[in-house]
């Protein structure tokens, strides 16, 4: 797969995205709709594991896009039952190097039968479970974490597939929401802390378990709940019994779901993403006024927040960057010529709208930095006479270990340097984020962060990690010290 392009290559990579259907004819047609919605939480590549009582488990894993392989009606024939599973992936743990065994859902053959298992999310002990694992003789086919899940599986004791699954889950660390099933059973799992999300849906007799709302809009089916922070529920024919195996906890809900990760169509907690995006605007815009006469987002993170600023200040909306829908990760750059014109590739200024004005540019993160500079050049190129940045994030100055490809520290511009320093880095007019209560009076909290138990997990921000994350610590990785 070629790599991916400079552009998207400074941003934060969606994690991994969910999908199980119960109950519904050609269940894999539907778990394929729901990939395609969920398609913006890993474009790497897609999975899907059917049942038919016939036929037994089948499964296709491809590379790709959702909509270049299972829109085929030749593969999908061959994924016939009423009950399957999906996965869409970006690597975030194992080889960086794509390979086919890494795809997911897995699958394994247990004495009481077969059981498929899709994860979104990151075991922080998974390689101490995978040593323990292989000096028991547990022989590993992948380099993803979510393979420990299985062989902790095939060891337990317990009698029923989805007790073995309570078994294996108790002995991992970090954030996880798995989808899974059997033959007549879909189960889905939430971490105790509820880092990673997974919705359940209806419809008509069946049953739909999602990392989103807007991938059960997609077939029709009508949003039931959310599954609570250490919830398990098994679904049958009969219906949705709800377990709770593990001890109770805070949740500690992603807070870049809401920033950056999920869909604006989606909704978490009652709460509309692109209202909680926009809201993000109003807050920056009270928090870090500046005179300008133009408010204009980089596509398309920064779009809500970007309307939610001029609505607060009061200073004009304007489409001033345009992006290239049709150039996805997979466009070939041939010459070092091409490569080199960078993000102009993707976005395009409109001059006659920027020459001449003030430019407030609101995007949704910083990551390295190096789009950033790049986007400031054009708009400077363009004619705007000043440039000001803002960010509807506060500054990420912390790897992410709980199912994000977040770069190492040292690489985030905002680890290395003060705002100050990253203004003259960028060599913009201003540069403001959104401060961290900011953050969460936009995601409804008004009194704003409880820093004595902070509501979401924010460790990108704040490098207060809600799970110690073993791993890296072992691999050298230094916490942040106690203030």
């Amino acid at each position: 797969m070629p790599p991916a392009h400079p552009f998207d290559d400074d941003k934060l990579k969606e994690e991994c995205g969910v999908y199980g259907v119960i109950g519904v004819a050609d269940a894999a047609n539907f778990v394929a709709l729901g990939l395609h919605a969920l398609q913006h939480r890993g474009q790497e590549a897609g999975g899907i594991v059917s049942y038919h009582p016939d036929e037994g488990f089948n499964n296709a894993r491809r590379f790709g896009y959702v909509r270049d392989n299972f829109t085929k009606q030749s593969l999908m024939e061959t994924l016939p039952g009423a009950l399957a599973i999906g996965h869409v992936r970006y690597s975030t743990a194992g080889g960086k190097a794509p390979v086919i065994r890494d795809v997911q859902p897995f699958f394994g053959e247990f004495a009481m039968g077969g059981a498929a298992i899709a994860h979104n999310g990151n075991i922080t002990n998974a390689n101490a479970l995978r040593r323990e694992l292989i000096e028991r003789g547990s022989i590993f086919q992948s380099n993803s974490d979510s393979e420990c899940i299985i062989h902790l599986m095939a060891r337990s004791l317990q009698k029923t597939i989805p007790d073995r699954m309570e078994d294996a889950l108790r002995r991992v660390e970090g954030a996880f929401s798995v989808v899974a099933m059997t033959r007549t059973k879909l189960i889905g799992v939430r971490d105790p802390l509820g880092v990673r999300p997974l919705v359940l849906g209806q419809i008509g007799d069946g049953w739909v378990l999602s990392s989103e709302t807007c991938a059960l809009d997609i077939i029709g089916a009508r949003y039931v709940r959310e599954i609570e922070p250490g919830e398990m529920v098994v679904i049958t024919d009969e219906g949705v019994e709800s377990r709770r195996p593990f001890r109770q906890a805070s949740s500690r809900f992603c807070i870049f779901e809401h920033v950056y990760f999920s869909r604006p169509d989606s909704i978490y907690g009652g709460r509309s993403v692109y209202e909680t995006r926009r809201q993000i605007g109003v807050e920056l815009a009270r928090e870090a006024p500046v005179e300008a006469d133009l408010v204009c987002p980089v596509p398309d993170g920064g779009t809500p927040a970007a309307i939610g600023y001029s609505q607060e200040s009061g200073i004009p909306y304007g489409m001033g960057i345009t992006r290239n829908q049709y150039m996805g990760r997979t466009f070939i750059e041939p010459t070092e010529q091409i490569r080199n014109m960078g993000v102009r590739l993707k976005l395009n200024v409109n001059r006659a709208l920027i020459e001449g004005k003030r430019v407030i540019l609101v995007d949704d993160s910083v990551v390295r930095g190096t789009t950033s500079r790049k986007i400031k050049d054009m708009i400077l190129d363009a004619g705007a006479a000043e440039v000001h940045f803002r960010i509807a994030s506060p500054p990420t100055a912390w790897p992410c270990f709980y199912g994000v490809d977040t770069p190492e520290r040292d690489k985030l511009l905002a680890a290395t340097m003060s705002e100050d320093e990253m203004r003259e880095h960028l060599a913009v007019d201003s540069l403001k984020f959104i401060s961290l209560d900011g953050l969460y009076r936009a995601v409804g909290e008004a009194e704003g962060r409880n820093s004595e138990c902070p509501q979401y997990c924010d460790a990108c921000f704040s490098g207060e990690y809600p799970v110690a994350p073993s791993d890296q610590i072992e691999n050298g990785f230094e916490l942040k010290a106690a203030e």
